[in-house]
């Protein structure tokens, strides 16, 4: 057995000679969260469907190879494992992997989700795709479901470990974002809520962590951005895109509540990026500090017009 896992940290790289697992770590914030911990010297199993050889569904050009090689250029160990999560031998060819390497996870992050064809916003959930709505439920729950299920053990026999599920949106207020979309969502800091109190027995922390307006691969491409140009997204149909964050805002956070000794105060908790900026003074890739929560409660809840607001001071 090569164990990956034990051995001393330093001050650069507080996880040197940790292991973790990051499911849905082709793109987006599991990428990103993939490279922080990386960064912070992980050895990190990158796992997803899309490969350079065999492309997922949703068609992509970002791959979990891709991710690894990222990893690796941060300063960790990248290992990319194809693994699909609604497959439950898949899960179990993957866990084989891990046991027969390493003696077990120190973090594990759970950002599994392959829902975005599926999400109708503009339609009632009455005069939606019942099997869209199905499959999307299938895809980011059930999935989580057989990954805990399955990854659990891997963290559980090491005493202080970290569990991660990866959510939309830091409560269970309904903002319109259709019913599936939402019971998955509102399902996953469920599940978090559960970890925290199911794991604490065995030193284990478990919580559920959000992006705020994530500025992701898709989402640029969708507003015909980069990431260098992005601003020009900002319209007055999008006003609040001037406080979007890309997905390394909270991959930093999430790589400093792996190294924080006392991280189980937050057991059970849904963390935001602006949460972990204010926890842990952490900022996006170009030096900002984006509060996404602080402008939705001020602008959108107060009941301002968004096109009249300055989104400095909520950099």
């Amino acid at each position: 057995m090569t164990t990956t896992g034990g051995a001393g940290t330093g001050p650069g790289q507080p996880l040197r000679g940790r292991t973790a697992l990051v499911t849905g770590a082709t793109r987006g914030c599991g990428r990103a969260i993939a490279v922080e911990l990386g960064r912070a010297g992980a050895t990190v199993f990158v796992t997803g469907r899309s490969t350079r050889a065999d492309a997922s569904v949703l068609g992509r050009p970002e791959t979990i190879e891709g991710t690894a090689e990222l990893v690796d250029a941060a300063g960790g160990r990248g290992v990319p494992v194809r693994c699909d999560f609604t497959s439950v031998a898949d899960v179990d060819a993957l866990r084989e992997r891990v046991e027969a390497t390493t003696d077990g996870l120190d973090v594990l992050v759970d950002d599994v989700w392959g829902g975005d064809r599926y999400v109708d916003f503009s339609s009632a959930y009455w005069d939606s795709d019942l099997d869209d709505a199905l499959t999307m439920v299938r895809n980011g729950i059930e999935s989580h479901l057989i990954a805990l299920h399955r990854l659990l053990p891997c963290v559980v026999r090491r005493p202080g470990g970290l569990v991660v599920e990866v959510t939309d949106g830091e409560d269970d207020d309904y903002v319109g974002a259709g019913v599936p979309y939402y019971l998955v969502k509102c399902g996953i800091r469920a599940i978090g809520r559960a970890l925290g109190a199911e794991l604490a027995s065995s030193g284990v922390t478990g919580l559920s962590v959000t992006p705020g307006f994530l500025r992701s691969e898709a989402m640029l491409e969708l507003f015909g951005v980069t990431e260098d140009t992005w601003r020009d997204a900002v319209t007055d149909e999008r006003p609040e895109f001037a406080v979007s964050e890309t997905p390394y805002y909270l991959a930093r956070g999430v790589a400093a509540l792996a190294a924080d000794p006392e991280r189980d105060r937050f057991a059970g908790r849904t963390l935001a990026s602006w949460t972990l900026m204010h926890t842990y003074g952490v900022t996006d890739v170009d030096g900002s500090r984006p509060d996404f929560g602080r402008y939705f409660r001020e602008v959108f809840r107060a009941g301002r017009d968004p096109r009249t607001i300055d989104p400095a001071p909520y950099r």
